[in-house]
């Protein structure tokens, strides 16, 4: 056997030795052995993210241009379910473990903990006073024009704004648009599922527009040199001091580390459904999203647990994330909803939204002493993308890779500030 197979890799796996898995996995499948539960659950959805995952980081336009893996995964999985690919036996083990078994959930507790208790409580207080304000500006600016151009185009403000606007402006599939459609389907009674299928083309598509804005905006630096730091953000600072409050130290992974963040991400997420009950206009997410970031402020969580939870929460993003993706595919994604959402007024109104973060960020940002482009990059695009692989793309497109702090920003507390907007907006608009 060459080298070449040999040392080809599949989630980290050489590919005769993954060949063997996915023969074995998927013989189980076609046999109606699966087991029922997370064990069926986990085999056969991780093997089909890895495999999708692998193809969507391989095709040269879904890579640049429309998220990669991601997408390809999430409508993949989907054609697998609806077009019968999958026996429905298969297909039920896996809406069950998402939905019913609550995997969905287990992998969101993760990810708030995590992200929020892992950053550098310096730069999360200075995003707070400086950088929250764009990011405002820009989501602000973008809702309102979604909603004024909805309504003039005859959609409908609300639906622009519920269904457009904020899934884009949302922090991507995972912590964006699949907890917004919890959200909305818990406020309108209506099922999860049919409330992304309908948000899922918007994210795509908005994470499409953004790469390509990020390019465009990179070319308006060049032409408008005094508009622009070159990869520097805030105005009369160096780069030095802009990142000095953002070098981590990180402890070495253990598992005991791994054990220990699992448990206070789930018990931050009861903690959330303890508020939630006694102030139920606003949702558990939010509300785990409020006190995980007042206990980083505070610093009532001992650093040795803020490392743990972040190393638990890398742990799930690194591992589990293709596998969430396929659960998005089967369980909450509609492909006839999908298809008949793409029409000319709604490319239209993705493209307001994304024209609303840029110009929004970049005027709020000048006013707080950011340059507007490196504003419109970070605090705009880097919240109309599709979280972390379309930060990565955004700034590639930008090429202000440097930036990748302030970008991680947008889609971890501007993801956050975002479900709890929601919360409030779904209230508004009933």
């Amino acid at each position: 056997m060459s080298n070449e197979v040999t040392g080809y890799r599949i989630m980290g796996i050489q590919l005769p030795v993954f060949g063997a898995l996915t023969a074995v996995v998927l013989i189980g499948t076609y046999m109606g052995v699966l087991p029922k539960g997370m064990i069926g659950a986990f085999a056969i959805m991780m093997i089909i993210g890895a495999i999708l995952n692998e193809i969507g980081g391989r095709l040269p336009i879904v890579r640049s241009y429309l998220g990669g893996g991601p997408i390809v995964i999430i409508f993949g999985s989907a054609a697998l379910a609806t077009y019968s690919v999958l026996p429905e036996a298969t297909v039920e083990i896996i809406k069950n473990f998402m939905v019913g078994e609550g995997f969905l959930d287990f992998y969101i507790a993760a990810l708030i903990a995590g992200s929020i208790l892992g950053m550098n409580k310096q730069l999360l207080i200075r995003a707070a006073v400086r950088y929250l304000p764009a990011i405002i500006g820009g989501v602000l600016v973008a809702l309102g024009a979604v909603g004024l151009v909805g309504a003039l185009i005859g959609y409908g403000a609300t639906e622009a704004i519920l269904y457009i606007g904020v899934p884009i402006m949302g922090g991507g599939m995972g912590a964006g648009a699949v907890p917004l459609s919890n959200i909305f389907g818990e406020a309108l009674s209506r099922e999860p599922a049919e409330v992304l299928s309908v948000m899922i083309p918007a994210v795509a598509m908005g994470n499409a527009m953004a790469i390509v804005a990020g390019g465009l905006l990179n070319r308006l630096g060049k032409k408008r040199p005094a508009m622009t730091g070159e990869g520097e953000l805030i105005i009369a600072s160096s780069n030095r001091e802009q990142k000095a409050d953002i070098k981590e130290t990180r402890a070495a992974i253990s598992l005991e580390m791994l054990g220990k963040g699992l448990l206070f991400a789930v018990t931050f997420f009861v903690l959330g459904r303890i508020i939630g009950k006694f102030v139920p206009a606003i949702h558990s997410y939010a509300w785990m999203i409020i006190a995980v970031a007042i206990a980083k402020v505070t610093g009532i969580v001992p650093a040795e647990y803020e490392e743990s939870a972040y190393q638990w929460f890398q742990f799930i993003m690194k591992n589990l994330t293709p596998t969430l993706l396929v659960g998005i595919g089967v369980a909450y994604t509609n492909l006839q909803q999908v298809i008949d959402a793409f029409t000319l007024q709604y490319v239209l109104l993705v493209g307001v939204t994304v024209l609303g973060a840029i110009i929004g960020s970049g005027v709020v940002g000048r006013l707080v002493g950011f340059y507007p482009i490196e504003s419109s990059i970070t605090a705009g695009l880097c919240m109309a993308n599709m979280g972390g692989t379309g930060d990565v793309a955004v700034l590639s497109a930008a090429n202000r890779m440097d930036l990748m702090p302030f970008a991680q920003i947008s889609s971890r507390i501007g993801g956050a500030f975002m479900l709890i907007l929601a919360s409030f907006l779904i209230r508004l608009f009933l």
